[in-house]
């Protein structure tokens, strides 16, 4: 962990710092690690990113490591067993959500060949470079968040609004939202 240097300022703990300095913002082109991400950016809906973060390894396990195939064929008793796993989020509509999402991510990867073509092609395949001085310069859904979002709910995916998605997006790089000042910035751009 790099210390003593300029970063974003909401890294506020190791995992945090971690992440942020490791993750956030990093282009991935891994249809697994994509759909992970959708997973975990639905799950978070009205709570902390932090909360996720610290539940993630627990997501793995229980949610098979995304493997999609295999949660698109969860059924009652699995969804079961979920709820009453403290370890993640147990919320019936975002389980429900993570197997439907599994499903459409399917359907997605026949037709476009990968979830990675389908989600890039909102970017034209290259991450958007922003240049902002401060947070509150970050938005918390753009004009390309809003046809992504609009996109994924035809296409049957569920906890995918314009936030949660615009959040995707910056979490597997197709932004670019460090700040200037971030070292992260100029390594990503």
């Amino acid at each position: 962990m790099k210390k003593n240097i300029s970063r974003c300022p909401w890294p506020t703990d190791e995992l945090y710092l971690a992440y942020h300095d490791q993750e956030w913002g990093v282009p991935v082109h891994d249809d697994q690690l994509m759909f992970e991400f959708l997973i975990l950016e639905g799950a978070q809906a009205g709570l902390s990113w932090h909360t996720v973060l610290k539940k993630r390894e627990n997501y793995r396990a229980a949610f098979d490591n995304f493997d999609a195939e295999k949660i698109a064929r969860y059924g009652a008793r699995r969804v079961a067993e979920l709820l009453s796993n403290a370890g993640i989020i147990r919320n019936r509509l975002k389980i429900a959500a993570a197997i439907q999402n599994a499903r459409a991510f399917l359907k997605a990867k026949e037709e476009f060949g990968s979830f990675d073509a389908c989600l890039w092609r909102f970017v034209e395949g290259k991450p958007i470079i922003n240049h902002r001085k401060s947070m509150k310069e970050v938005p918390p859904r753009t004009e390309i968040s809003d046809r992504m979002s609009k996109d994924l709910r035809k296409r049957g995916f569920k906890f995918v609004g314009s936030t949660i998605c615009y959040a995707h997006m910056q979490a597997v790089g197709m932004v670019n939202d460090h700040l200037v000042t971030c070292f992260r910035h100029r390594e990503l751009s």
